[in-house]
């Protein structure tokens, strides 16, 4: 299976390459499924954060007890 983290950046550069084929002039092919492609891409990376963002929102305690959070630990 592939990880979250990893079919996000997969999922982002679907949506570059979507954002050049829909800028190029060259192949009309690409141009007319530009849009589709940014479209696939955002909603891979819109279900990857959904699915997939919630092991980094995760606190564990050892963070708030060194102090990151800017409260002093007694």
């Amino acid at each position: 299976m592939i990880r979250a983290d990893k079919l996000q950046q997969i999922a982002e550069i679907v949506m570059v390459l979507g954002i050049i084929a829909l800028c190029q002039p060259w192949n009309l092919f690409l141009h007319r499924y530009g849009l589709t492609i940014i479209i696939v891409g955002l909603v891979t990376f819109m279900l990857t954060n959904w699915f997939g963002g919630e092991k980094a929102a995760i606190v564990t305690d050892d963070d708030e007890a060194s102090g990151h959070s800017g409260e002093t630990v007694q």
